[in-house]
Order: structure tokens, then C-alpha cells, then sequence
């Protein structure tokens, strides 16, 4: 089976023997998934798939995956995510385990030369084709904690814990800011579901700002993102602002097993790294009335240039338009 993306291809025509190598976030490749080694990502759909397959499959937080031969990282659209990656490579892998780097040529691969220096770390170029460039070095030891990548910061009256790699990292986002802003006058009253609160998915939950927003009002508050920093981030947000919640790794709806909820709050991505990518937002919304209430309602906020009207006719046969600001929009549609 040949290689699909163009960073794989490169990665293909060398002559290594990757067998059981440690593949660190890589895309979705069926050369990959259908291939040797393990992975280790932050996307719950690409652990979701090697599983499938019967690989070893590690989630990004853990810090135990053995001692691969070697390790082949995957750099990231976020610099600072990627840096991240390095550290916890030095961290958790055995010292001069060799390590290769690989990247678009226009996602800034070639400042890996930078970073790994700032590391003391040597390196050299193993190949570049189809736009993409290899770099090749072995993992040193570091005094830096992968756990810095953490921060803290303050809106809406909330502390929220963020990491790079995560949506909005490091501040409210805008669109959120005029979702919130609405939600005030139309979420259900507690008195008026049968068990006095409100239940809540905040699909997509990023920093975990809407979670700790509705939890705080008195929903009892499910939240879910396909990304484990996200998820990580949102359970240390609530627990910073003292709120519960249940927090799942989830590609869309995967982990929820039919349960269905008074709202779905969301501001869904669009992006997959570098590309447009609908597909999410496609089935978050055509799926959303299989996951709601009788009369439950689908809250969104997205960049007003989407193409969502469309999605929510045909799944809900109506909505409105909450706020428009010109940038973003808030739509509402009800389940019938």
C-alpha cells in the first residue's frame, strides 16, 4: 500500500527499517496505519483507527510507551506544540534515541533547525521532496518540563487552562465571546427539564470555557473534543473553577453512545491543520437531532462565510440567526 500524503511519500522512499518505530502525529495514512510500529497523538481519531488495526496506539499525555528504535515526529501547524513534542521526547524516550523530524515546507519545518538547537540538540537534513523536508538527530536530555507548555489565564470571570495545540489557546476566542453572550437569554430554566438542571454537550469544548460557563449557571455539563490536550484542558479548567463535569475524548459524537441532552452548545472547528476540512461541523449539525430532547436546541457560532444555513435546514427544516457581527454568526434550531 503506497503512502497517501505528501509528507508520508517522502518518509516512504527512504531506506530505513522503520519496523517498530514510534510514529509521533502523524496524519491519517492508510501506509501508516497499515504498517509497523506504534503512534502516539493528540487526535482521539487517528488512536481511534491504529487501534482498529490491533497497533499500539498511545494517547499524547502518557508518559510510558517503551523504548521504540526510533521515532519519527510529525511537525505540527503549532511551533509551539511542536516544540512541546520535543520535550516530551527527551523527556520519556531513552537518551540518543534517533529521532526524525518531518514537515511541509510551507508549515515552517525548516525552524526545526532552530528549535533543536535551543535544545543542544544536533541535526541534519536526511531529504526534501514534494515540498516537504526530513531532519534527522537523536534525543538528548533537556532540564525543561514538558508540563510549562501549561498556562493560565483569566475571561469571563473563569480561570481557564490552556496548552499549545489547543483552539484559542491563550485567549477567549471572538466567536465564543458572542456565543456566550447570547446564551443568557436562551437557555432552558432548571425548573423547566424533569430533573431541575439542564443537560448540556459542549461539543468541540477546546480551553473548556463554555463547559465551566454552563456548569457555573447550574447545566450538568458533558463536554468533548477529538483532542487531548483539549480534553486535559477543559477537566483542569473546571477543576480550577471549582465546577463538575464530565469531559470525554470523542471524534464528534463516537464516545456518547446515544445519550441525548437539553442543548449542544459549539464553536466547531474547520480546520485540520493546514486544510478546510467541513466534516465535523457536517456531522455535528446532521447528527445533532439524534442526540437532543424533544424541543432540545442546537446552539452554534461559526465564521459567517460557512456554509451552514444549509446543513441546519436540511437537519432541523429551519433556524435562526442569534447575532450576526458581520465575522461570526450564532445559529439556533430546534428539535422538533
Amino acid at each position: 500500500m503506497n503512502a497517501e500524503t505528501s509528507v508520508c511519500q517522502l518518509l516512504e522512499r527512504q531506506a530505513m527499517d522503520y519496523r517498530g518505530w514510534l510514529w509521533v502525529a502523524p496524519p491519517r495514512d492508510a501506509w501508516l496505519e497499515n504498517g509497523q510500529g506504534g503512534v502516539l497523538s493528540g487526535d482521539h481519531a487517528v488512536l481511534e483507527a491504529w487501534r482498529e488495526r490491533g497497533r499500539p496506539a498511545f494517547t499524547a499525555l502518557a508518559t510510558d510507551f517503551g523504548e521504540p528504535p526510533g521515532a519519527v515526529l510529525f511537525w505540527p501547524k503549532s511551533h509551539a506544540l511542536g516544540e512541546w513534542w520535543l520535550l516530551a521526547l527527551c523527556r520519556y524516550l531513552p537518551e540518543g534515541t534517533p529521532l526524525q523530524v518531518v514537515g511541509e515546507n510551507n508549515g515552517g519545518i525548516k525552524r526545526v533547525l532552530k528549535v533543536l538547537a535551543a535544545l543542544g540538540l544536533g541535526c541534519r537534513k536526511r531529504d526534501s521532496a514534494r515540498r516537504c523536508t526530513l531532519f534527522e538527530t537523536r534525543l538528548g536530555r533537556v532540564t525543561i518540563d514538558p508540563e510549562v507548555a501549561w498556562s493560565r489565564f483569566e475571561a469571563e470571570g473563569l480561570q481557564l487552562v490552556s496548552h499549545p495545540g489547543v483552539f484559542g489557546h491563550g485567549k477567549l476566542d471572538e466567536g465564543t465571546q458572542l456565543l456566550l453572550q447570547q446564551l443568557p437569554a436562551v437557555l432552558p430554566e432548571p425548573a423547566s427539564t424533569t430533573s431541575g438542571s439542564f443537560g448540556v454537550l459542549d461539543m468541540g469544548c477546546g480551553d473548556g470555557i463554555l463547559g465551566a460557563w454552563l456548569a457555573r449557571r447550574g447545566a450538568r455539563v458533558t463536554a468533548v473534543d477529538v483532542n487531548a490536550f483539549a480534553v486535559e484542558a477543559t477537566r483542569r479548567t473546571l477543576d480550577a473553577n471549582a465546577q463538575v463535569g464530565e469531559v470525554l475524548a470523542s471524534d464528534v459524537y463516537s464516545a456518547l453512545d446515544g445519550r441525548r441532552f437539553d442543548v449542544i452548545v459549539s464553536n466547531p472547528p474547520f480546520h485540520q491543520e493546514r486544510s478546510i476540512d467541513y466534516g465535523p461541523a457536517a456531522q455535528l449539525i446532521g447528527e445533532a437531532p439524534h442526540y437532543l430532547e424533544p424541543g432540545g436546541q442546537l446552539i452554534l457560532v461559526a465564521n459567517a462565510f460557512l456554509p451552514y444555513p444549509d446543513l441546519l435546514e436540511a437537519a432541523f427544516g429551519g433556524f435562526e440567526i442569534l447575532a450576526d457581527d458581520r465575522r461570526f454568526r450564532v445559529y439556533r434550531a430546534f428539535k422538533s
